[in-house]
């Protein structure tokens, strides 16, 4: 009988531990969106900026995802992709799909730092295997190229594919002209592996 009440007891203490955690996460989420909604809506991107970065030092990954769109767009402060850079990073690692995205595309490009293919391809791919098109096009643009990737124009046309299944006309216009690049069998292979892909998990 003593276990079983020490049992429900620990239940009950469990349930309410995991709800004490929830809402101080549920209020920083909600949080995060007023001051980004602040930064856009009124300009007011210095109460953005003063809101955001102590959640985001706290290890917030939306917080951190919106400080460095911040810095990324120069918003309220100098232009610095080397800070957008350490932010997005900082949520990418915590699995923020869309900074993972946009920190694949700086590593492409050299912003913020040293340009690494390798790396690039890492996060990209991360986030375009769950459903994220800026992240499908850019990986197919790796693949066409053949940076940081062995080139392969089946898979390039297959991300292109993917990234313009949501109605992005920029898919739609890569995939085309490497299409004039490939065969019918090459094709006919990468719009099979575009129909039998399926999103990953974080």
């Amino acid at each position: 009988m003593d276990d079983q009440r020490t049992s429900f007891r620990f239940g009950i203490a469990l349930v309410l531990s995991c709800v004490c955690f929830a809402v101080p996460a549920w209020a920083d989420n909600k949080a995060v969106k007023e001051a980004y909604a602040l930064a856009l809506e009124r300009g007011d991107y210095a109460t953005a900026m003063s809101e955001l970065r102590p959640l985001a030092e706290r290890g917030l990954a939306a917080a951190q995802f919106n400080l460095g769109l911040l810095y990324a767009n120069g918003q309220g402060l100098p232009k610095d992709d080397a800070l957008a850079r350490q932010w997005w990073e900082k949520a990418a690692v915590q699995g923020h799909v869309e900074a993972q995205a946009n920190l694949g595309v700086l590593l492409v490009y050299a912003r913020g730092g040293p340009q690494d293919y390798k790396m690039a391809v890492y996060w990209l791919r991360l986030s375009a295997n769950q459903g994220n098109d800026l992240a499908q096009r850019k990986l197919g643009l790796m693949y066409e190229r053949g940076d940081g990737v062995q080139q392969d124009y089946i898979r390039a046309y297959m991300w292109y594919s993917l990234g313009a299944a949501k109605g992005m006309e920029a898919g739609a216009r890569l995939r085309d002209a490497i299409a004039k690049r490939m065969d019918s069998d090459q094709i006919a292979e990468a719009q099979q592996l575009a129909r039998e892909w399926k999103p990953k998990g974080k």
